[in-house]
C-alpha cells in the first residue's frame, strides 16, 4: 500500500496519540494523579502495540488497539464528567489519587496566568509549620484544561478506531487474496506422483 493509504494515516494517528499520552503522563505525574497515571501507562503500551501491528502488517495487534480505543474513550468521558462534576462526581474528591493524598491536578496551581501565594498559618496550634496556599489570576480554570485534554484524546481515539477497522479489513482482504492464489499453501500446486519411483525402487531389490 502506498504512503497515502489508511495504513500510513493510522501510523500517524498512533504516533500522535503516543505523543499526547506522554505529554499527559508528565503532568499527571507532577500532580500525583495515580489513576490517570496507570491508565496512561496502559494506553501507551497498547498504542505502541497498535503502531507495531500497523507497520508489520499484524491485524490481530490492530484489533487489540481498536478494542482499547473504545475503553479509552469511555475513560476520558469519565474524566470529563469528573471535572465537570456530572452525576454526583466532585473534582475536589480524592478519587483520582486512590485516597492516598489530597493532591489535585497540576494545572490547578500552574495554569495559564495563575499566581500562587503562600500565607503562614501562624497562631493555629499544630499548624505553625504549615502554610495556606491560594491561587489567583488564572486565565482558565484547571478543570477546563483537563476537559480539553480528554476531549482531544477522545477525538484522536475515535478517528483511530475508524482507521484501525479500515486497515484490518484491508489486511484481511489481502491475506484472503494471497491464500486464493496459493501464497500460503504449504503444498505445491502440482504434486508429483511418487508411486512409480517407489515401485522401481522395490523392483531393484527383488531377488534374482
Amino acid at each position: 500500500m502506498g504512503c497515502c493509504t489508511g495504513r500510513c494515516t493510522l501510523i500517524f494517528l498512533c504516533t500522535l496519540q503516543l505523543l499526547a499520552a506522554l505529554e499527559r503522563q508528565v503532568f499527571d505525574f507532577l500532580g500525583y494523579q495515580w489513576a490517570p497515571i496507570l491508565a496512561n501507562f496502559l494506553h501507551i503500551i497498547i498504542v505502541i502495540l497498535g503502531l507495531f501491528g500497523t507497520i508489520q502488517y499484524r491485524p490481530r495487534y490492530i484489533v487489540v488497539y481498536a478494542i482499547w480505543t473504545a475503553v479509552w474513550v469511555t475513560w476520558n468521558i469519565f474524566i470529563i464528567c469528573f471535572y465537570l462534576e456530572v452525576g454526583g462526581l466532585s473534582k475536589d474528591s480524592e478519587l483520582l489519587t486512590f485516597n492516598i493524598s489530597r493532591h489535585q491536578s497540576w494545572w490547578s496551581e500552574n495554569g495559564p496566568g495563575c499566581v500562587r501565594k503562600e500565607a503562614p498559618m501562624s497562631g493555629i496550634k499544630g499548624l505553625d509549620n504549615h502554610s495556606y496556599i491560594s491561587v489567583i489570576g488564572c486565565a482558565l480554570e484547571y478543570r477546563y484544561i483537563e476537559v480539553m485534554h480528554s476531549s482531544f484524546q477522545i477525538l484522536i481515539a475515535l478517528v483511530g478506531f475508524v482507521y484501525a477497522c479500515y486497515v484490518v479489513s484491508v489486511f484481511t482482504e489481502e491475506e484472503d487474496s494471497f491464500d486464493f492464489i496459493g501464497g500460503f499453501d504449504p503444498f505445491p500446486l502440482y504434486h508429483v506422483n511418487e508411486k512409480p519411483t517407489n515401485l522401481l525402487f522395490k523392483q531393484t531389490y527383488l531377488p534374482a
